[in-house]
């Protein structure tokens, strides 16, 4: 078990306190966003003038600030998404000034708030009440809820116009998964038009309409890299931007001349300010990290709102000038008996991957996949030697960036090395490199994470090439799975979190919008192509297992149900691996009468869902994490104090 410093050392850095989905008021004089500072998730409010700020709630809000809040049209009350533990079944709440909290929009299935009516009546939601993600509209007056689309696919993104006429709203009607088209409707639904946004079997998505409701800001894939566009509504045309970098469109200024990205560069996602009329770009003069628009980013006087982390520094609240650059810090990131001195910083480097790593070369029958320069980030512990947690993204639709990360610092801080793979698949390299990950998970990718693994085994001779580890959640959970059950040479222990096990008792139990947006994008449907199926789910190589796993799962996780993980303990069992702690003297379920290499170690973990930003729960998943590695590979640093 950890020692008393250890403990500490772990329940400080969970509780240090974390800001989370800023947001101004409408008319830019307030700040809504999640606070833990008490120990528990709360609804504060800050004036950006005087700095002050007070606390709205008092527990009615959730205690994981997953999803993001918004303010009422009239700047009097915010309202947020409320679930049970963690189940992401949300219904839609809303808290004043005075701290009265009520209920606003509830429905079966998840609720999702998309957009506030400018007329102060009108709230647009998506719901998965009748099966699949549509739109809904909510009239605050009258209380009553219509539906507005009724798609086999999910429908994301509505937007109301200014004037509430119309709403804009991107799904997919076409034969091709990957496909993503902008459509206008009337306020109603009716009359749906796809816009024609980019080419078929790219996505395109409205992000913020014009303050006239005569334009509609765009982002569109069809030339690889993404970029942005005003579309015209009157012409029908489009004017288009960027195409140098992959670039998120963020939203129009109040004066419609000006519009808001966010740039990707490298592991780094910095803030660019577009001219409509002359299509000039200016990057915003901040460290390079990540920075990141608050939902709504209007502040009075020409300002911005954003958040700005680096690999050492926490995540401050920041107001930029747009005219002078300049920037004032609102909300300051707390360390508690940390400084920045103490965190690890990020290495960025790429790694050539043909999707094979040396370990797997001789037992691969295909030809190696495309040769790639994949990007990662490595963190130093500065023990020697030290050991190496391996730690793939989830997703897998998102990527690592130089930004502060909690479970990383953990890690660190324990004494660990830690990589960090921006693997084919992830975002910020365009559409092309997200595509490559369609119909082969548990590929290609899985071989850039241990080539990339490799590759610091051989040129980082301070790495202890006999404690390595992997350890992910979600996509990153069936990463670890699959690295261990794959690369089983390289890895002396591994955790999965969260993880995919099942693919296609994912398919069947994950909720209907994950279903079509992530698996059939993904991999087709298990009707379609059920020998993919059955080849990428980690269950079918459980044989393969020759080292210590810990596998943990939330039991009200709705995106990835928890039977993945009973499954997966249950097919453990089959095969002879014995669950506990210590090594139990199992033989080997494949027959050669050696001790197993380590057997497994399973945790459910009650009242969280898919993962949790509670301060609890992150020092209940530390102390897991903590013991079964300092048992498993230890350090060099544990070692001493033992």
């Amino acid at each position: 078990m950890s020692d008393p410093d250890t403990s500490e050392t772990l329940e400080a850095l969970a509780s240090l306190p974390t800001l989370a989905h800023p947001t101004a008021s409408p008319d830019g004089e307030s700040v809504a966003f999640y606070y833990d500072g008490t120990g528990r998730n709360e609804l504060h409010v800050l004036d950006p003038d005087s700095g002050e700020s007070e606390r709205w709630s008092d527990g009615e809000v959730p205690r994981n600030a997953r999803w993001h809040v918004e303010w009422s049209a009239d700047g009097e009350r915010v309202f947020f998404h409320l679930d049970d533990a963690g189940d992401e079944q949300n219904d839609v709440y809303a808290v004043d000034r005075d701290g009265t909290v009520e209920p606003v929009v509830e429905m079966d299935g998840q609720v999702v708030l998309h957009d506030v009516g400018e007329d102060g009546e009108t709230l647009l939601v998506g719901s998965t009440r009748d099966g699949q993600m549509n739109l809904y509209a909510h009239d605050l007056s009258s209380g009553e809820t219509a539906k507005l689309t009724d798609y086999e696919r999910a429908v994301w993104t509505g937007l109301l116009s200014p004037d509430g006429d119309r709403l804009a709203y991107t799904t997919n009607e076409a034969d091709d998964f990957e496909n993503m088209d902008v459509y206008l409707a009337d306020a109603d639904g009716s009359n749906p038009r796809n816009l024609g946004v980019g080419e078929t079997g790219a996505e395109a998505a409205p992000v913020d309409w014009g303050p006239d409701g005569d334009r509609l800001l765009v982002s569109d894939n069809s030339a690889d890299l993404t970029r942005s566009g005003v579309y015209d509504l009157e012409t029908d045309e489009v004017a288009w931007f960027g195409g140098e970098f992959e670039e998120e469109p963020h939203g129009f200024t109040p004066d419609g001349e000006r519009f808001l990205v966010t740039r990707t560069r490298d592991a780094a996602k910095m803030p660019v300010v577009y001219d409509v009329e002359s299509g000039e770009a200016r990057e915003l003069d901040l460290p390079e990290g990540v920075a990141t628009f608050a939902g709504d980013s209007t502040l009075a006087d020409d300002r911005v709102l954003l958040t700005h982390t680096t690999p050492t520094r926490r995540p401050d609240l920041l107001a930029y000038d747009l005219a002078t650059d300049e920037y004032e810090t609102l909300h300051e990131a707390e360390y508690g008996p940390f400084s920045p001195e103490d965190f690890a910083d990020a290495e960025y480097f790429t790694v050539t991957s043909d999707g094979v790593p040396e370990t797997r070369q001789a037992a691969v029958e295909h030809d190696p996949y495309e040769t790639l320069d994949i990007g990662a980030l490595l963190y130093d512990s500065g023990e020697r030697p030290s050991p190496l947690i391996v730690n793939p993204h989830g997703g897998p639709r998102a990527m690592d960036t130089k930004s502060f990360g909690l479970y990383t610092q953990f890690l660190v801080q324990r004494g660990f090395s830690v990589l960090q793979v921006n693997y084919r698949g992830s975002t910020g390299r365009g559409r092309e490199f997200v595509q490559r990950l369609y119909d082969d998970w548990g590929g290609a990718e899985q071989g850039d994470v241990a080539t990339a693994a490799e590759h610091v085994l051989d040129t980082r001779e301070w790495v202890d090439e006999d404690s390595v580890a992997v350890f992910g959640g979600s996509y990153g959970g069936y990463s670890a799975y699959w690295q261990m059950l794959q690369y089983p040479d390289l890895y002396d222990a591994g955790v999965a979190w969260i993880g995919l096990t099942d693919l296609e008792d994912q398919y069947e139990n994950t909720m209907p919008h994950y279903r079509t947006e992530l698996m059939e994008k993904n991999l087709g449907t298990p009707e379609e192509n059920p020998d993919l199926y059955h080849e990428r789910s980690p269950i079918e190589y459980v044989e393969n297992l020759s080292a210590p796993l810990f596998v943990l799962h939330g039991v009200n996780d709705r995106r990835v149900p928890v039977s993945q993980a009973r499954l997966f303990r249950a097919a453990l069992d089959d095969f002879g691996y014995t669950e506990g702690p210590e090594s139990a003297g199992s033989k080997s379920p494949r027959g050669d009468g050696d001790a197993v290499g380590g057997d497994y170690e399973y945790e459910e973990l009650g009242e969280e869902g898919h993962a949790s930003s509670d301060i609890d729960q992150k020092i209940r998943l530390f102390r897991l994490l903590d013991d079964f590695l300092d048992r498993r590979i230890g350090t060099e640093a544990v070692a001493a104090d033992d």
